[in-house]
């Protein structure tokens, strides 16, 4: 917990001087679960954790009424923006396109504001009208209780589909999945799988300056800022993966380069979005993956314990559950 505390701390440092203080004061429970700091021109100052909502008043304490809040300026917003990308916004160009900013620590801020087009699609943002600072945070061992089931032994990986609702973990559970493959973890002996983790949010590594802001193991190589289906392709052609590992799959482009890569012996651990495993197959980019039978295990995920609870997981070839969260 104090190392959360000290994380956020960090975080908000990133944020205008006024805004900074006031963020600063405020309880450290509050601190130790923050998940996001909202900054919404002429909105509240607002924090979430737990899918709720908390407002910040000047002197840091915390309210559920929003007319109690501090209210966000434009220059809290512009002083803020000018912050997170070094006074150079055009080092950040690739970045602001898709709509976020990743600071030291793997931490994305989001960014709303007029979007503006040119011939090759989204060219950046302007007039920002709001930021969403995530706060990343690992959770080491998380995977530690479920990692067996993904594995057979001596050293067979089940290709794994991890679905989740939004902010229910996915991206934490993967991160901490990849780190005990590639480590090595009880049966395996210390022999980890080589993998290739395409990062094209920079969420799971955390990329600051090339160097990987969270613990993803020691045999792990990161494609960062790629876009998934050329990322699995450069993988393939070049790093000589065990396992490729991708967060967010659902385009047609994707199932094809996880078929090139199916088809190229390499294993594979994605995430998708969805409440169920009944929803994610009747989603139409899923159906040729379904088809096939590539996914041989689905983790599926809720908050029912908190972020990151493993309601169950399923096999592949039965579809029936080989673990449910509520043993625990």
């Amino acid at each position: 917990m104090l190392k959360n505390s000290r994380i956020y701390d960090y975080v908000v440092k990133n944020l205008c001087e006024e805004l900074n203080i006031i963020l600063t004061q405020i309880p450290s429970i509050y601190k130790e679960k923050a998940e996001e700091i909202r900054l919404r021109n002429g909105g509240p100052l607002t924090i979430s954790y737990g899918a709720r909502d908390y407002f910040i008043s000047a002197n840091g304490n915390i309210s559920c009424d929003p007319s109690r809040a501090v209210v966000i300026r434009e220059e809290h917003i512009k002083n803020t923006f000018q912050l997170i990308s070094n006074y150079s916004v055009y080092a950040y160009e690739e970045e602001i396109k898709n709509g976020y900013i990743t600071i030291k620590g793997g931490h994305r801020v989001g960014i709303g504001g007029k979007v503006i087009y040119g011939s090759n699609g989204v060219e950046t943002i302007k007039n920002i009208s709001s930021l969403n600072i995530r706060i990343g945070r690992e959770v080491l061992g998380v995977s530690d209780n479920i990692i067996s089931y993904l594995v057979k032994k001596p050293r067979i990986f089940y290709n794994t589909l991890i679905i989740s609702p939004p902010q229910c973990g996915k991206t934490t559970l993967l991160r901490d999945i990849v780190r005990n493959l590639s480590n090595g973890f009880g049966s395996l002996d210390s022999q980890g799988f080589k993998i290739s983790v395409v990062d094209e949010r920079s969420e799971i590594a955390g990329m600051y300056k090339g160097m990987a802001q969270n613990d993803i193991g020691i045999r792990t190589d990161i494609l960062d800022g790629c876009l998934k289906s050329d990322g699995i392709m450069m993988a393939i052609r070049s790093l000589s993966p065990d396992i490729i590992a991708v967060d967010e799959i659902g385009n047609k482009r994707d199932v094809e380069a996880i078929n090139e890569a199916l088809r190229a012996g390499i294993k594979l651990i994605a995430t998708i979005h969805g409440s169920s495993l009944e929803e994610v197959k009747n989603k139409s980019s899923m159906k040729e993956l379904f088809e096939e039978n590539i996914f041989e295990r689905f983790l599926i995920l809720d908050r029912s314990k908190g972020v990151g609870t493993i309601k169950e997981i399923i096999d592949g070839f039965s579809f029936k559950p080989i673990y449910s969260g509520k043993s625990d």
